[in-house]
C-alpha cells in the first residue's frame, strides 16, 4: 500500500505498525518497571518517530501517490546507482550488478576487507571462509570516499557519497541527488534557492516526499531505510527479499537504527547528534531559526514593534 511506503521509508522498515501500537500501548498500561528488551525498546522508539497528527496527515497525503514505485532499477535509487559517474551498468540489467561488477563490488565489499586485492574479490565471489559477507559488516558504501579506517570504524561511517544522493533521490527528488557537495550553509544554499526560483519560475514543481510528510530533518530510521534500499540497487538480486544470500537486511537495518539510537554514552550520543545534525543539512539546507533565543526574538523588531505600540496604548490611556 501507498501509505505503508511512507512508514517503512521513516519509520520501520519490517516491524508491522500494529506491533508498534500494541508496545506503546503496553508501556502506557503498564506501571511496574520492568526491564524491556531491545526489541521492545526499538518498537517503542519506532511508535514515537511521529506525531499522531503528523501520522494522520501522513496516510491521507501519501494515497494520492500510488504511481510512485518502491523499489528496483526503475526506482530512484536504481537511477543513482546505474547513473553514477563511477558505476558502469546495464540500467536495465541487475544481473551484471552486485560482486561480479567491479564498481559495484567495491561498494559493497565489508569495510575490514580491501577490494583491491585480487584475492579478496576472488573470495567474496566464492564465498570462501574467511570472506563471507553478512550483514555483520558495514559495506564500504556508507563510508565517505567508500574507504573505512580499520583502527576508527565510525570516522566517516554514514557519509558516503552514494547513501546521501539515494536519501536525496527518495525523499527529495532525482533532480537534488547530483548537489551533494558543500555542507548545506553559505554560498550552497544561495545557489540552491536561485535554481528553485528558477524552476518554480518556469514549470509547476510537484512536491516531494518530505514535504508532503512534513519532513523537516533526517532521522536515524530514514538513513537506515536508504542504506538498505542502496544495498538492493547495488546488489545483483532482482526482486527485493529481507535475506540475500548471507546477509539479513532486518539484522542490518536494526544495526543502524540501534547504532543512533543505542549510543553507549554521552559522548557517542553528541557524536551521533552532530552526525544527524550534518545530514540534515546536507539533504535540507541549515536553518537557525530554531536555534534563536528567546532573548534574540524579543529584540527582533517585530516583537520590538510589538511591545511599542503595547507601551503606547498604555501610555495613551494612563494619561487620559
Amino acid at each position: 500500500m501507498a501509505q505503508g511506503r511512507a512508514i517503512r521509508r521513516v519509520v520501520s522498515l519490517f516491524d508491522n505498525i500494529e506491533d508498534l501500537v500494541t508496545e506503546n500501548d503496553r508501556r502506557l498500561e503498564d506501571d511496574s518497571d520492568q526491564d524491556s528488551t531491545i526489541g521492545q525498546d526499538r518498537l517503542q522508539m519506532g511508535s514515537v518517530e511521529l506525531e499522531y497528527e503528523d501520522y494522520i496527515h501522513m496516510l491521507k497525503m501519501c494515497s494520492r501517490r500510488r504511481h510512485v514505485k518502491a523499489q528496483g532499477s526503475q526506482s530512484p535509487i536504481g537511477s543513482i546507482a546505474t547513473s553514477s559517474q563511477i558505476l558502469q551498468v546495464d540500467s536495465d540489467d541487475k544481473h551484471c550488478r552486485g560482486f561480479t561488477n567491479d564498481a559495484c563490488g567495491q561498494l559493497l565489499c565489508p569495510a575490514e576487507l580491501d577490494w583491491s586485492s585480487p584475492t579478496v574479490k576472488a573470495g567474496i565471489r566464492d564465498r570462501s571462509e574467511g570472506y563471507i559477507v553478512t550483514d555483520l559488516s558495514f559495506p564500504a558504501y556508507l563510508y565517505d570516499k567508500y574507504t573505512a579506517d580499520p583502527n576508527d570504524l565510525e570516522a566517516g561511517l554514514f557519509k558516503g557519497k552514494i547513501l546521501i544522493q539515494g536519501y536525496k533521490a527518495v525523499f527529495m527528488s532525482p533532480s537534488s541527488a547530483k548537489d551533494t557537495e558543500g555542507d548545506g550553509d553559505g554560498a550552497d544554499v544561495i545557489q540552491n534557492n536561485r535554481r528553485a526560483r528558477r524552476t518554480f519560475a518556469g514549470i509547476k514543481v510537484k512536491k516531494h516526499v518530505a514535504q508532503i510528510i512534513r519532513m523537516r530533518k533526517v532521522t536515524p530510521r530514514s538513513i537506515a531505510y536508504i542504506a538498505c534500499q542502496v544495498r538492493f540497487a547495488l546488489s545483483s538480486v532482482t526482486s527485493w527479499r529481507s535475506v540475500d544470500g548471507d546477509f539479513d537486511y532486518v539484522q542490518f537495518w536494526q544495526t543502524i537504527v540501534d547504532f543512533f539510537e543505542r549510543a553507549p554514552g554521552r559522548e557517542a550520543r553528541r557524536r551521533t547528534d552532530r552526525l544527524l545534525e550534518w545530514w540534515t543539512r546536507k539533504v535540507f539546507g541549515r536553518n537557525h531559526r530554531d536555534e534563536l533565543t528567546d532573548a534574540a526574538k524579543e529584540n527582533m523588531s517585530v516583537n520590538a514593534l510589538a511591545r511599542q505600540r503595547a507601551q503606547r496604548d498604555d501610555a495613551a490611556f494612563d494619561s487620559s
